[in-house]
């Protein structure tokens, strides 16, 4: 199969451009490399693959899409603003990359002579604070009182800052595009994706952020109490996810899945990611800096994945210890593209 993958000299996207490209598929990578790290990316792929086929282009370009779109079988739309407080700062740039560039990328494939598939990497802000569901504060962390194995795709959305309205809105259009136009489409909502190649900062990949920092003597920021609770998901089952998908896209067509650690694999962002990854580097991390609460921020977010499971056999195989492992000892390897 021909893929395009936008955003794919992203974290997400690097790494399932490899897995793709292991399978045999040609693959055509769609990115304005705007991205902190996306030209190491690229060169880790170019390592093990030489030349890539790459589209230097915005998913604002409406036309570089329709062209990049013109003879693909499948699109990954990974391509986005991806952090809740730039879209707080920029709320016109967010809903111009997140919620136009979807629709360019649907219509695109809509002009298409043969309209390829669409997969979107939607996120679980789009259920937003989630006021209404009750909390239990516990000693490290807050943790769901009725729902032990997360909240499903039955949850309302309820956006809740402007990067959950303009990812919203993408939601909501890919899976109206196969109703309307009957684009074979699939949504995943994505819980705390991470792993490595993932450059993270401070108001998005928060993990990778606080691993960099713990081992680079960056200071550290909290923000809230560090009891928030997230479901992490490890790089590699995200990208074994969507393999599913595109293998089974008849079945799956028209569907939102929420794609996420579950209640298996959660961590509180300080509270008991801390002692975890104090643990890895043998001594204690220097103590975090704590500042207010940001817009948005769920106190709890587990998402119940059992659908993904029923449909599409799939569930998470590396649990959060050894994922955390995994990307401590990554960025260990590769200290060098962290420090100067």
């Amino acid at each position: 199969m021909h893929i395009l993958v936008t955003g794919g000299a992203g974290f997400i996207g690097s790494n399932l451009t490899r897995a793709l490209l292991l399978r045999g598929h040609q693959v055509t990578i769609f990115d304005n490399l705007s991205r902190p790290g996306s030209e190491r990316n690229l060169r880790w792929l170019h390592a093990d693959f030489g030349s890539l086929q790459l589209v230097t282009a915005d998913v604002r370009d409406a036309a570089a899409l329709v062209a990049a779109a013109a003879d693909v079988d499948a699109i990954f739309h990974l391509a986005g603003q991806v952090a809740v407080t730039t879209s707080v700062h920029n709320p016109r740039e967010d809903f111009e990359i997140n919620a136009l560039g979807t629709f360019n990328v649907l219509e695109a494939a809509r002009a298409a002579a043969t309209p390829p598939l669409v997969i979107y990497a939607s996120t679980n802000k789009v259920y937003g604070g989630m006021e209404e569901i009750a909390i239990v504060e516990a000693a490290t962390r807050y943790r769901y009182r009725d729902y032990p194995a997360g909240i499903s795709e039955a949850q309302p959305i309820d956006f809740h800052s402007p990067y959950g309205c303009s990812k919203g809105a993408g939601d909501q259009y890919v899976r109206d595009y196969q109703r309307i136009y009957g684009l074979r489409t699939v949504v995943f909502r994505q819980s705390a994706i991470y792993g490595p190649r993932q450059f993270g900062v401070e108001d998005q990949g928060w993990a990778a952020h606080f691993i960099i920092a713990a081992q680079t003597g960056r200071p550290i920021t909290i923000y809230g109490d560090g009891k928030q609770v997230r479901d992490m998901l490890y790089i590699d089952d995200l990208v074994r996810a969507y393999e599913l998908a595109l293998d089974q896209i008849d079945q799956c067509s028209g569907q939102i899945y929420n794609i996420g650690g579950g209640a298996a694999n959660t961590l509180s962002i300080w509270a008991e990611f801390e002692p975890l990854i104090a643990d890895l580097a043998g001594t204690p991390i220097a103590p975090a800096q704590f500042g207010p609460w940001r817009p948005g921020d769920q106190l709890v977010c587990i998402l119940d994945t059992s659908r993904a499971e029923q449909d599409l056999g799939w569930r998470p195989q590396v649990s959060v210890g050894d994922g955390i492992a995994r990307l401590w000892h990554w960025v260990a390897a590769n200290r060098a593209l962290f420090v100067g």
